[in-house]
């Protein structure tokens, strides 16, 4: 079942988030992670904000725990983000609009 997942990263910056991005190999409106359905992330009053949709929860944390928390560390994110999970009813993804 697919799941939401929220992470606030408070006390950093999308600069950092950016680094981190790179060294993952993922590109802003490239493809996402292998079992990323969804990904966007925006800028908050404490820092930044991470909103994916992934295939399901035991997707998302072995990413987390063999990719991301390595990379956050050698971007100098050091405080572990605080996370949420949703159920998710439904999603939309594909092509992109266009003007």
């Amino acid at each position: 079942m697919a799941v939401g997942v929220q992470l606030d990263f408070k006390g950093s910056a999308l600069a950092k988030y950016d680094q981190a991005i790179e060294r993952l190999g993922l590109l802003p409106g490239g493809p996402s992670a292998p079992a990323e359905l969804f990904h966007w992330v925006t800028e908050t009053d404490e820092g930044f904000r991470v909103i994916d949709v992934w295939e399901s929860r035991e997707a998302f944390e072995e990413f987390l725990q063999t990719k991301v928390l390595m990379v956050l560390s050698e971007v100098g994110i050091t405080d572990p983000p605080e996370i949420q999970y949703f159920e998710v009813h439904n999603y939309f993804s594909g092509a992109r609009w266009r003007a």
